[in-house]
């Protein structure tokens, strides 16, 4: 089977086996006045930065045709493990992050398009539980650009079960971010080094638009 292993990043993030994941961009995580501002008491300044780093990433694959598959966070009580609401509770804490129905659910600068997956997800992998191996695996898609917050949680969650059910995992060190900017690099490196490509945006659009190239030659 090694002829069908993507050996280089141009042919790992082809478009036409390539999907944009974009995980948890909503008010509670990214907000002033948010869940991670207001309870945790956290900076939340640099994320308006990833925001449009991910929409950047978003353009640039809708052009292509990559599909782009948005993961929302609904963490309501009645949802939740016992393990998450035992941690709370060591914490103290006891407001609900990521409300259903509430503005800390709702997204934060970024803007799903009405063709496109939304899918809610009660646990921090948006593989668990969830129909998204499905969604993917229906499209022939091999290579998952994983974008969002926090890097050290939801996102590293989910890059780790994609890469564990055979995915090739991107992620754009640009398009991810953390109040927790210790684990965010440690995270950054853990995946550079044993889960996928860890790059910038930039060097994403740089492949993407000689990927694109052909195309426009075609079309001409």
């Amino acid at each position: 089977m090694d002829h069908d292993l993507l050996e280089t990043l141009e042919a790992r993030v082809d478009p036409r086996h390539t999907a944009v994941l974009v995980v948890d961009m909503q008010n509670d995580f990214c907000a002033e006045g948010g869940y991670i501002n207001i309870v945790l008491k956290k900076d939340v300044s640099d994320c308006k930065i990833v925001a449009a780093t991910v929409m950047k990433v978003v353009e640039a694959a809708r052009t292509l045709g990559a599909p782009v598959i948005w993961i929302k966070a609904i963490y309501d009580p009645r949802f939740i493990s016992g393990p998450v609401i035992v941690k709370q509770r060591e914490k103290g804490l006891d407001a609900v992050c990521c409300a259903a129905g509430t503005w800390g659910a709702e997204f934060f600068m970024v803007s799903p398009r009405a063709d496109e997956f939304v899918i809610e997800k009660h646990r921090y992998s948006a593989f668990s539980c969830t129909e998204l191996d499905n969604i993917l695996r229906d499209r022939g898609i091999r290579t998952l650009v994983v974008t969002g917050v926090a890097t050290n949680v939801c996102v590293e969650s989910t890059f780790r079960d994609g890469f564990h059910r055979g995915y090739y995992i991107v992620l754009p060190r640009d398009a991810v971010g953390s109040h927790n900017k210790e684990a965010h690099e440690a995270t950054l490196r853990g995946a550079d080094f044993l889960f996928g490509d860890v790059i910038t945006a930039d060097r994403l659009g740089e492949v993407w638009a000689t990927a694109a190239a052909p195309r426009r030659r075609r079309a001409g």
